[in-house]
């Protein structure tokens, strides 16, 4: 059993904009605007508003499902290797998974590299955390949602969080993370044909912006959630597509998972793209995948 034509579709779009972004001589802030157009493969979330909201100094933006139950909230986390995309690349693919959870989501705009290397992405998340938390609601009726670097944040807060011997969300949903900065997962060269948005030499160059302190190991856990310590984590789910670069690293954060006796499920999607959630709305696939993170969600975030 094939893929849908809609998954066909969906590659060949996000094909279309790499080599875009791709065109030699761009401005870093053409890049950015072209890689935000990757939300024209969502479609508009039925019944989702939007608000912008300064989350304690850090833009963000809430997509409002009706009926969210009031209490629960995500906070997501974008794509875009920390150098591009935005809360607003994000804005309808949040909305779908807020709507399939149930509850509202702040979509945070975190700082980009190479202007703001790291950690300034997982401070801006902390801070955006810490705003719910003034907000009123229960660390345990949040949950911790994003792709990419996203779905990275969304694993490295909660991490953060337990170090400090804090309360963490209550639930991680974490999309085609970057689990291991050292790049030596036999995807990233065997999907090397198959990923429609990433590449080794792209990872490469987020790497480069993103950690520019020559005194950074790769290897850390710290950098590299793949050799975190996962004890505490609340219960996370793991979704990635069997065509990323990156399909290791989500099949290796699973086993670790498992490995630390976290409640977690893994979901691979056949012959999926990497960041697959941005075809919310058109791609089934991509929906039932989405009403799969939902599920978790309502299930794990206390009432």
């Amino acid at each position: 059993m094939g893929v849908s034509p809609e998954a066909h579709e969906f590659a060949e779009f996000l094909a279309s904009v790499s080599a875009k972004s791709a065109t030699p001589g761009l401005d870093l802030a053409v890049i950015r605007d072209i890689v935000d157009s990757n939300h024209k493969a969502s479609t508009e979330p039925e019944g989702v508003t939007y608000a912008e909201v300064d989350a304690g100094g850090v833009p963000a933006l809430w997509a409002i499902p009706e009926g969210a139950a009031p209490g629960r909230a995500l906070l997501h986390f974008h794509f875009g290797g920390s150098v591009t995309a935005s809360m607003h690349s994000d804005r309808k693919a949040a909305g779908h998974i807020a709507k399939a959870a149930g509850a509202r989501s702040l979509v945070v705009d975190f700082r980009l590299a190479p202007e703001h290397p790291y950690p300034a992405q997982l401070d801006d998340a902390e801070t955006a955390y810490r705003w719910l938390l003034s907000q009123g609601y229960e660390p345990r009726n949040i949950g911790s949602t994003g792709h990419s670097i996203g779905g990275t944040l969304a694993v490295m807060l909660p991490l953060r969080l337990l170090a400090k011997g804090e309360a963490t969300p209550g639930a991680i949903v974490s999309v085609s993370p970057w689990t291991d900065l050292t790049l030596q997962n036999p995807s990233v060269d065997e999907n090397e044909d198959n990923d429609k948005m990433l590449s080794r030499g792209t990872l490469e160059l987020f790497r480069g912006a993103w950690l520019q302190d020559p005194a950074v190991d790769f290897t850390s856990p710290e950098i590299s959630i793949a050799n975190a310590d996962l004890t505490g984590l609340p219960p996370t789910t793991v979704h990635y597509g069997e065509y990323e670069t990156l399909a290791d690293d989500g099949a290796e954060l699973g086993r670790r998972l498992a490995d630390f006796k976290v409640t977690s499920e893994v979901h691979p999607m056949p012959e999926g793209q990497h960041s697959f959630v941005l075809g919310a709305g058109r791609v089934p696939e991509v929906d039932q995948a989405i009403q799969q993170m939902g599920q978790w969600l309502r299930e794990h975030l206390g009432a």
